[in-house]
């Protein structure tokens, strides 16, 4: 319908951004008559999303020409404000931003490099910075997922963890069941999105290679590619970030310090 109004292809894309926004307000509204306040969160999130996105658009007219190196030292700022979006949500975690860029890295890191050296993801910059971007956003996400969690397990266990303690137990050992919790759950999204994968929906790098004029089972192949590295990235982010917040919510005395949200980023 729009392509009725609008044959230019910016002012096309322009009224498709209005339209997909006035669909996530009327959510917002929504949201509010059931007392679910988002909207703070709702219209940043929106604004930052849309003057992100075509500040990235605008950028990588400038860098898709340059070389490799570009697109690794790109997704490297990336991983570093995804860690800063993941800690937002560990507020009040010890070192939150430290975890959550350590697992990111750590995670996220070795993945594209390794799937870069052996031929897996082109390293022109055209393929290398959007799907690096896929995996750095997942693994953020998870991240973020996994710390939420553990902060939750954490704080409705107190009692079951200084029990534990009192009666000898390490503290690795005191909040271990609730770090697998916290992984478990961080990654039931991933897991999800791989079953359903090509039944339920059909992700971007699949449709944007059809619309390209790919075959296919060659689209499909890779976009089960990309999935894969998907859930690789995300279960290495999210046990590695569990793992190390575990060790840090107890106290050099190995008391838990974990109790009324308030701690070091």
């Amino acid at each position: 319908m729009l392509n009725q109004f609008f044959h230019d292809p910016l002012s096309l894309g322009v009224a498709q951004a209005i339209v997909a926004t006035v669909m996530a307000l009327v959510v917002m509204l929504i949201a509010h008559f059931a007392r679910i306040h988002l909207e703070r969160e709702i219209l940043i999130a929106l604004a930052r999303a849309f003057v992100q996105v075509l500040a990235v658009g605008s950028v990588l007219l400038l860098i898709f020409e340059g070389p490799v190196v570009v697109g690794f030292l790109i997704l490297g700022l990336m991983m570093l404000l995804a860690a800063q979006t993941a800690s937002r949500r560990a507020q009040g975690m010890p070192q939150a931003f430290r975890v959550s860029l350590t697992g990111i890295v750590l995670g996220a890191g070795p993945v594209i490099v390794l799937m870069a050296w052996m031929g897996v993801i082109d390293t022109k910059l055209t393929v290398l910075i959007p799907v690096g971007s896929m995996i750095v956003a997942n693994s953020m996400t998870t991240t973020s997922l996994a710390l939420d969690r553990f902060r939750g397990e954490i704080s409705s266990h107190v009692g079951h963890i200084d029990a534990a303690l009192a009666l000898g137990a390490t503290p690795k050992a005191a909040v271990a069941p609730y770090t697998r919790a916290a992984v478990r759950a961080s990654l039931i999204p991933r897991i999800d999105s791989l079953s359903s994968l090509g039944i339920v929906w059909i992700p971007g790098v699949m449709t944007g290679m059809l619309l390209a004029g790919s075959q296919p089972i060659d689209a499909a192949l890779y976009q089960f590619v990309v999935m894969a590295m998907i859930f690789t990235v995300s279960g290495l982010a999210s046990l590695i970030s569990a793992s190390l917040m575990s060790a840090r919510v107890f106290s050099p005395a190995e008391q838990l310090v974990l109790r009324t949200g308030k701690g070091k980023r």
